[in-house]
């Protein structure tokens, strides 16, 4: 009675303030303002540069699918269709490289991926999740109503700088600076699981700190569960196989969603598909260095002298941008190879990934190409299209956990190109299953370099889906709905109109 009871109320709460940025009345504090005279803010807002590359990565913002153009619009190391692989998704619309955590919530004011051209953003304000040390006390004002309630209420309640992640996330200001879990989804997994937070090792929390943001994550329905709050899927493991397993048949009560869950149904192939988001901590946790009890903080928040005192760095970058990041981060285990060593040595793994990546992604769009021809064949065998179907979902699952992963194969290169293997294994046979469908009669019209068959989209954003003229320009757009003509509401915190 006292859980439906809180429910009813955040209901009235989120009615209250729905749709009015002005209702948005909460304290969000002070955030990382009371901290600057610490040591370690001194290293913390060396997360402004956004000026340097590493071969695969680095923190110059630029389109990921771009590789035509130099920085800052494109980068050498591209993937040139993940526009075409998340048609009919706000993720096709923008998909940048992500500057420093100090810029997250700046960043996602900006991002075409939430509907800055309407009063209702199309996402909900769990995208601030990951973007804020605030959620702890939104949730605190308006319960569980907060995570389904409009975006764009919170947009000029939020400090960029002083509520961008920062200390509060991840410390207990009020007991001597412990490290703290201060993330709800990830807290009540590892409740879950039997596994709290509270009786981990320090060595465990310096990498349950960074799993707050750094992991896979889809949002309960509403219809079970609540609506749009953010939950890990580590039920049946961590693996890329244990949760595409998990995604295959929620339970209501515990999951939040029933049957199989969707993010989007593709636009082209009819797929009901999942987006994968940034499975990092999935990935190292098993690796060689997650195995041998390396944390996160070891190779990203190395011990550093700052002034007279030696403290932990906290800015939280790739440690191969310089040769002194690598002696401070590497060296004290490797200690015997030198820095140009070791910074060759991640090249060389993530160049094997990144070969293997594109591959996968450009199996993975044939496939989509293949349902799609099948689904207008005349004829098509219905059981066999949906079987190909769920090899285009399970294809494109396993591609988008390395793709989306951040760390170009690093964290773990034996599971990365398993994975890689997997989706393209599973993107091979959804072809094979399309053809079947048609009685090969498809086959001819799958031959061929992929550029040829599905050129990638390269241009593509909500205010180019307005144009018939766009949505003309390419086959696969053509399955898109025309947008109503609409200019900007939002520029960032500036309501326009």
């Amino acid at each position: 009675m006292r859980k439906t009871l809180a429910v009813i109320a955040a209901l009235f709460v989120a009615l209250a303030f729905a749709g009015n940025a002005a209702a948005v009345n909460v304290d969000l504090g002070p955030g990382n303002e009371p901290f600057k005279n610490l040591p370690q803010y001194q290293s913390y807002l060396k997360n402004n540069d956004d000026t340097q590359m590493t071969e695969y990565g680095g923190s110059v913002p630029h389109a990921k699918h771009d590789g035509v153009n130099p920085l800052p619009k494109g980068y050498k190391h591209a993937q040139p269709y993940l526009k075409n692989l998340w048609l009919g998704y706000p993720f096709s619309y923008q998909y940048d490289r992500a500057r420093g955590h100090t810029y997250a919530i700046d960043d996602i004011l900006k991002i075409d991926r939430i509907n800055r051209y309407s009063e209702q953003a199309g996402l909900p304000a769990t995208c601030f999740n990951c973007k804020t040390s605030t959620i702890p006390t939104l949730v605190e004002a308006y319960g569980d109503a907060f995570w389904s309630s409009n975006f764009h209420d919170y947009r000029q309640a939020h400090d960029t700088s002083n509520h961008a992640i920062g200390c509060n996330n991840c410390h207990d200001a009020e007991n001597n600076m412990q490290l703290v879990i201060t993330s709800i989804p990830l807290e009540e997994t590892l409740e879950r699981l039997g596994k709290p937070w509270q009786d981990a090792s320090r060595n465990e929390m310096r990498s349950l700190v960074c799993a707050q943001c750094h992991v896979e994550y889809y949002f309960e329905t509403g219809a079970h569960g609540v609506a749009a709050k953010p939950h890990l899927p580590w039920d049946k493991g961590m693996d890329p196989a244990d949760m595409y397993e998990f995604y295959a048949d929620g339970q209501p009560d515990r999951d939040g969603f029933k049957g199989q869950f969707v993010d989007w149904t593709h636009a082209v192939s009819k797929t009901p598909m999942i987006k994968t988001q940034h499975p990092e901590y999935e990935m190292f946790y098993d690796s060689v260095h997650g195995a041998a009890g390396v944390s996160c903080a070891d190779c990203h928040m190395p011990r550093m002298k700052q002034g007279a005192v030696t403290i932990t760095s906290h800015h939280w970058t790739s440690p191969i941008k310089n040769d002194e990041m690598i002696r401070v981060s590497c060296t004290g285990c490797h200690d015997d190879k030198s820095t140009g060593y070791l910074r060759d040595r991640v090249i060389y793994h993530q160049e094997k990934t990144w070969k293997q990546l594109n591959i996968a992604q450009e199996k993975s769009v044939r496939a989509h190409e293949a349902v799609r021809l099948a689904m207008e064949f005349n004829g098509v065998d219905q059981k066999l299209l949906a079987e190909a179907r769920e090899m285009v979902r399970k294809g494109q699952w396993f591609w988008d956990y390395v793709s989306a992963e951040n760390s170009a194969g690093f964290h773990n290169p034996t599971k990365a190109l398993e994975t890689l293997a997997f989706s393209q294994q599973y993107s091979d046979e959804a072809v094979k299953l399309a053809m079947q469908a048609t009685g090969y009669a498809i086959a001819p019209k799958l031959e061929g370099p992929i550029e040829k068959l599905v050129p990638p989209i390269m241009e593509h954003s909500r205010k180019l889906q307005q144009s018939q003229e766009h949505l003309n320009s390419h086959k696969w757009l053509q399955y898109l709905p025309k947008l109503p003509e609409a200019d900007l509401v939002w520029d960032g915190q500036k309501k326009l109109r």
